[in-house]
């Protein structure tokens, strides 16, 4: 599938496998780049943009035609590979791709590049968090004066913690993992907040009684009270 999962699934295994390239090419699908808000970055620019990882989009499937003529291949001699050893699930394709097929196919589709040099880097000198917090989707959320956090019709209740103590009107970074776990960030430290998920919306606070003088008029204290 070319989703944002996708995306960063197959990013997170390079990365493990090789380190983070300098630059990556693709083309102009919305994963990428939002072509109504190009200045905007999407969940995959800002995740390469903080491994410092060049995002080049090319503007016309010539361009980018090595890749398109490798895809022909998987939807021309993979399928029936597939078909020839019976193979019907996710799980058994993925153990023809890694158990020799790739290797195979690449040993006799590859050219050998003009530098030999290997300019891959490990994320852990880029970044100071694991890579799986930096290649999710992440989104800025305001905390109530309750210290919940609402994420997608999941209401989270903040740790009563002397850290959480200001965080009330604050925003705090969410990171939704590729394993669907959930992380509320300080911004202001970078440190992960303890939460609980409510089964419910929490029951909005009682408004406060009025204190009433003697003439039936609401008392106010005053301000040396």
């Amino acid at each position: 599938a070319e989703t944002t999962a996708a995306a960063f699934d197959v990013f997170g295994r390079w990365c493990g496998r090789y380190g983070a390239p300098r630059a990556i090419y693709v083309d102009r699908h919305g994963i990428y780049r939002d072509e109504e808000h190009p200045e905007k970055p999407t969940q995959f620019g800002r995740a390469l943009g903080e491994l410092k990882v060049e995002l080049i989009c090319a503007r016309s499937p010539q361009a980018k035609g090595r890749v398109e003529r490798k895809h022909g291949v998987f939807q021309d001699r993979l399928v029936k590979e597939l078909r020839l050893r019976n193979i019907s699930d996710i799980a058994q394709a993925n153990a023809l791709l890694e158990g020799g097929f790739l290797d195979a196919m690449n040993k006799r589709e590859a050219v050998s590049p003009r530098h030999t040099g290997d300019l891959h880097r490990q994320p852990a000198g880029i970044v100071d968090m694991p890579l799986a917090e930096v290649l999710c989707v992440q989104e800025e959320r305001v905390v109530g004066n309750d210290w919940c956090v609402r994420w997608r019709n999941r209401w989270l209740q903040l740790a009563t913690t002397k850290a959480t103590a200001e965080l009330a009107g604050k925003r705090v970074l969410l990171k939704q993992l590729g394993d669907q776990r959930l992380l509320v960030v300080d911004r202001r430290s970078g440190v992960s907040v303890d939460f609980q998920e409510l089964a419910t919306r929490p029951a909005p606070p009682k408004a406060a009684r009025s204190v009433v003088r003697f003439n039936n008029k609401a008392w106010k204290p005053g301000a040396k009270h």
